[in-house]
């Protein structure tokens, strides 16, 4: 029988090829009018730099049929294992992308070449470092002509990065609503004069050019698509330079959030918290896991328990200050853990053109286990998950689980209810287990020393 070939959702866009599976297997068509500028990639030697530097991920020539019209060549790019998106970066890890962007159009110019596209999604993150995924966004460089991407980086990049350094570190999460980049007439209102005159020069007057030559009858989101500003090579050069150190300096703002400082604050006693490593550490040998979720990480201590004995780790949090936390503790370690904000009352959906351009959480992969520690109180009390329906989203996710049941007597879940009525009748460790037996069979079951709390191990 015939393998299916599936046209990837989000890269319908681009004329220069696109992406598409085949039995399994990640392949990209580059069609015939990106023949010269392939040519030019690879003869340049810059390619070869790109990899060098691990900035640009890696492909190989395969002698595959091209499935779609005007195709010239298949290639097979090195596969990314777990595909994130801006929205749920945190500030750091969007301000590496930035910068990384820019120093990879910085190296093309070199080459004779610029980057034709610098949209976020063309980065992705493996093993603590962001790495660029489109092999087709390099264009030969013409003098004296704009930067016909800039306008999208400043959207896409300068404008979420000033909002949450600026304003506020959530603004990053206008980037879900904004598939192609926050909109900058919406981000200089909201700016409101805050960021300087980086801000001024590239957020406010750079709206209003766009307005001035933007066809009000035939546009609505404000934006033009490119620079109608010609460039030197000089002049090139030396605004990119302006702005990767205009980006170095922006900081993450200093912000206390409600549980960003969690770790300091927990109920654990120091023998407690050995207590639940050393609990995790032996579900995770039993489980032996090559994926793993670790579904309201916080700051990530137990996700790099995991990370740090080989298994690749998603650590979700809704707390931006725990995601940067996290972040910063991997960035450039070498470590296979990805820090990703995530609220689990709202996870990522499918979203872009015909809701297929960016994958929901649940299409994206089913790991070999999801861990879920100190959170089940936060779901069913702060949020009015019942214990059931949790159980069945969970198993439909992954087949193992390591959960914690932390019950009512407990200081932090006290704290929880300090604040509402307890209507939560059914929050009882015996209607915990019920629920969780319908879906999974209990292998392992360890109480906290020291506390009232129970890590279990499931498996459907």
């Amino acid at each position: 029988m015939k393998e299916i070939e599936l046209r990837n959702g989000g890269s319908f866009r681009d004329p220069s090829g696109c992406i598409f599976s085949k039995g399994g297997t990640l392949y990209r068509q580059i069609n015939r009018s990106y023949a010269a500028q392939y040519s030019h990639l690879k003869q340049s030697g810059l390619y070869r730099k790109l990899l060098d530097k691990s900035w640009l991920i890696g492909h190989e020539e395969t002698s595959e049929i091209c499935p779609f019209e005007n195709g010239l060549i298949v290639i097979r790019p090195e596969r990314i294992p777990f595909i994130s998106y801006p929205y749920e970066w945190s500030f750091s890890a969007l301000r590496d992308a930035a910068l990384l962007t820019l120093k990879i159009h910085r190296l093309a110019l070199d080459h004779g070449m610029v980057l034709k596209d610098a949209s976020a999604f063309n980065v992705q993150f493996s093993r603590g470092n962001p790495v660029f995924i489109d092999t087709l966004s390099f264009d030969l460089y013409r003098d004296n002509s704009p930067w016909i991407a800039y306008s999208q980086f400043c959207r896409h990049f300068l404008a979420p990065l000033l909002l949450m350094s600026r304003v506020d570190v959530r603004m990053s999460r206008l980037l879900g609503s904004y598939i192609d980049g926050i909109p900058l007439d919406l981000a200089d209102r909201i700016l409101r004069g805050r960021g300087g005159f980086f801000a001024r020069q590239h957020i406010r007057w750079h709206a209003a050019a766009i307005a001035r030559h933007s066809d009000t009858s035939k546009r609505t989101d404000g934006n033009s698509p490119h620079s109608t500003v010609s460039l030197s090579i000089n002049n090139h050069r030396a605004l990119i330079e302006s702005m990767i150190l205009a980006i170095e300096k922006l900081r993450f703002p200093i912000r206390k959030t409600e549980w960003g400082d969690y770790s300091a604050q927990t109920s654990y006693s120091e023998a407690s918290a050995e207590s639940k490593k050393s609990i995790v550490s032996e579900f995770l040998t039993l489980v032996k896991p090559s994926s793993l979720w670790d579904m309201g990480s916080n700051d990530g201590t137990y996700s790099l328990l995991a990370a740090r004995s080989g298994v690749r780790t998603i650590a979700f949090d809704a707390d931006p200050v725990a995601v940067e936390r996290c972040y910063l503790q991997t960035r450039n370690k070498n470590i296979p853990i990805l820090p990703l904000l995530m609220d689990l009352t709202n996870p990522s959906s499918s979203i872009g053109f015909s809701g297929k351009e960016r994958m929901s959480l649940a299409e994206r992969e089913r790991p070999d286990c999801i861990m879920m520690l100190a959170v089940i109180h936060h779901l069913a009390i702060s949020n009015n998950v019942p214990l059931d329906i949790l159980a069945e989203w969970l198993s439909g996710m992954s087949d193992r689980l390591i959960i914690e049941f932390v019950p009512k007597s407990d200081m932090q879940t006290q704290r929880l209810l300090s604040s509402r009525e307890d209507i939560f009748d059914h929050y009882t460790k015996e209607h915990f287990e019920a629920s969780f037996a319908r879906h999974f069979k209990p292998t392992a079951q360890r109480a906290v020393l020291g506390s009232e709390r129970t890590l279990y191990l499931f498996e459907k």
